[in-house]
């Protein structure tokens, strides 16, 4: 079979995305994309993640405006942009002017001024600025509130639920290397939110405070005026790495947990039909959603079930409670009860949440009408006599971490996560790999000694907490809200699972979903109605499925960690097998990169030129060559390495 083109072998979609164009002056650097700023360094180092002027709808979408008038003027000194956007509404629109200027002192100057003469809803209007979380989680930072005190304090190490840091004026900072960096932020009231929460990598301060009324109307009279004045000083003691990157195991550190995957009842009659493909996959459980508000009964409990029984998997029972009462919930648990019994108590794991907290409550907000959570879970252990019983959300760690469960009263503390809650672009995808740390430990200190577990997570979101629904893609683009993202069909797919399993497995979790098994999450091609560029839906693997499928052979091995930061170009996890040590490792971006082990190894590897024969030989990491000195990783390459152990 005929490889697919690059494009669709590393990311699902023929997409082009534009390059961004670098500005420069002097020392001072940063990406202008579309028609905001990203990755401001000094000196060669990060100092801000981003600079922008956005425009939301009132579900928090973010609109893509039409840029007309760009200019750029770069010299050795200083580099200007100018520019004119338009957000269009629902037959509304917002109009704004932006300028930047750089200057090779360490001075950044982002202006922008706007307005709408047909009024306008929106949930946030005006500066996001994002602060880098790598080397700057805990650090010291001095806060300058609207009425002029200054406040020394530090950034979120455990990640804040709500806004660390509020009536903000200007905040001041060294970087990692030794940095001095003021954003002063003028024209409006900001406050800080920590996004490490969605999996962001990175401290987000916005216009407005959450505390005002949202969504809200700019009306023609109005004229938005804000402008972030960035200043950087000193010279940066952080240097880059070069040459190879070094896969050294160290000592033993916990286990491999076991590996699952997610099915829904709208997948389960595909998922059937590729069960014989499913089979090698041999997830250790699979967790079964059921819904009864989307009509979710005893019928689509039996189909999903069917699948589990047919691959081998335990069944977990995800069960959504639809009434809000605890007297109603109880009736709705136990009915539940009766008919799992009926089915011969098939599930080990129920786990159970409110339909409530499906949705996102904002802080200070009114926490809507839900069932008391200790009888909600002391009814469920009723009903459920034979089984574990967990909860916690089976929407993000956000609200998770907002509305913590009593974990005394639970055997396992569960939530999702998505890399695409806030952006849908390449690289922030796999860079929200640097928070998964940090919820980690944040998760381990609200379970208090009780097991979690994570998933089923895909890049693609299952539902949608902010809004009506999750985005449908036919169009088959990168963008943020994707219910069917093209990525989780490509390279880039599999290497953000294997950096996602190998993050949470050393940060403690005790048992790991990923996706699905067919639709938008799955790792099998099969007949939909989304877009399946090159397979066709003729079931395919997806690279996904040869990560899932080795790793979940490793369950209870001995962890073996890398030390490789989350921010590195290379993803990796380390097993002690009964005969050797196995190595899976990926590239995190598009550029070749180089690993290399100690002495010989055998090595198998999936990467573009390997994509057709992949996709068709379930086996295709069990075929192993020998080799000894460094491997070069193409653009999103997994390998296989086995040392002698």
């Amino acid at each position: 079979m005929q490889n697919p083109s690059r494009a669709i072998a590393l990311y699902g979609t023929e997409e082009e995305v534009a390059v961004p164009r670098i500005l420069r002056a002097g020392k001072l650097t940063a990406e202008l994309e579309a028609g905001n700023l990203r990755y401001i360094r000094w000196d060669g180092e990060e100092v801000l993640r981003a600079v922008s002027f956005i425009v939301r709808d009132r579900d928090w979408g973010t609109y893509a405006p039409e840029i007309f008038d760009l200019v750029v003027e770069e010299d050795d000194a200083a580099f200007r942009v100018t520019l004119h956007a338009v957000a269009n509404g629902d037959g509304t629109r917002f109009a704004y002017d932006a300028r930047i200027e750089g200057r090779a002192d360490g001075t950044l100057v982002f202006h922008g001024h706007g307005s709408t003469d047909t009024g306008f809803e929106t949930n946030r209007t005006g500066f996001v600025i994002l602060h880098p979380i790598d080397g700057v989680a805990g650090a010291p930072v001095t806060i300058t509130h609207i009425n002029g005190r200054t406040v020394d304090d530090c950034f979120p190490r455990i990640i804040d639920p709500v806004q660390p840091m509020m009536n903000l004026r200007a905040l001041s900072h060294q970087t990692p290397g030794g940095l001095s960096v003021k954003v002063l932020m003028e024209g409006d009231t900001y406050e800080m939110e920590d996004q490490r929460n969605w999996t962001d990598a990175s401290y987000k301060t916005y216009v407005r405070p959450l505390a005002r009324p949202w969504p809200y109307q700019i009306t023609p009279a109005e004229v938005i005026d804000q402008t972030i004045t960035v200043t950087v000083s000193g010279d940066s003691k952080k240097k880059t790495q070069g040459g190879a990157i070094t896969l050294q195991p160290s000592a033993a550190a916990g286990v491999i947990p076991p590996v699952g995957i997610g099915l829904r009842p709208e997948d389960a009659t595909t998922a059937h039909a590729k069960t014989d493909v499913l089979k090698p996959l041999a997830p250790d459980y699979i967790v079964l959603h059921h819904d009864p508000r989307a009509g979710h009964d005893r019928t689509t409990l039996e189909a999903m079930l069917s699948v589990a029984k047919a691959v081998g998997a335990t069944p977990w029972l995800e069960a959504v409670i639809e009434n809000t009462s605890d007297d109603a919930a109880h009736e709705e648990i136990l009915a539940l009860g009766r008919i799992v019994a009926d089915l011969d108590d098939p599930f080990a794991t129920v786990l159970v949440s409110p339909a409530p907290d499906l949705k996102c409550t904002l802080p200070g907000s009114v926490w809507p009408n839900a069932p008391e959570p200790k009888a909600l879970y002391r009814r469920t252990r009723d009903a459920f006599p034979l089984a574990r019983i967990g909860g916690g959300m089976f929407s993000y760690f956000t609200e998770l971490n907002r509305k913590p469960p009593p974990a005394d009263t639970l055997d396992l503390i569960t939530f999702t996560t998505s890399p695409m809650v806030h952006a849908g672009d390449d690289r922030s995808v796999m860079e929200t790999r640097e928070a998964h740390g940090a919820i980690a430990a944040s998760v381990s200190a609200i379970a208090d000694g009780t097991p979690w577990a994570v998933g089923p997570s895909a890049i693609g979101i299952r539902d949608n907490p902010y809004g009506a629904s999750a985005k449908d893609n036919p169009g088959n683009i990168r963008q943020a809200m994707n219910r069917n993202d093209p990525r989780q069909r490509g390279l880039l797919g599999a290497t953000w699972t294997l950096g996602y399993i190998a993050d949470f497995a050393l940060g403690g979790a005790s048992a790991i979903a990923m996706g699905g098994a067919t639709g938008p999450f799955g790792v099998i091609s099969a007949p939909g109605d989304d877009p399946d560029p090159w397979y066709d839906g003729n079931g395919g693997l997806y690279p996904t499925f040869h990560v899932l499928r080795g790793l979940s052979r490793l369950k209870g091995a001995a962890m073996l960690p890398l030390g490789l930061p989350a921010s590195g170009p290379v993803a990796a996890i380390a097993a002690q097998t009964a005969t050797a040590v196995e190595i899976w490792a990926a590239n995190t971006g598009p550029d070749p990169v180089e690993v290399s082990v100690s002495g010989a190894c055998q090595f198998a590897r999936l990467d573009a030129d390997s994509f057709a024969t992949a996709a068709s030989a379930p086996d295709h990491f069990d075929n192993l060559v020998a080799h000894n000195g460094p491997l070069t990783l193409d653009g999103f390459a997994v390998v296989r390495i086995l040392m002698k152990g």
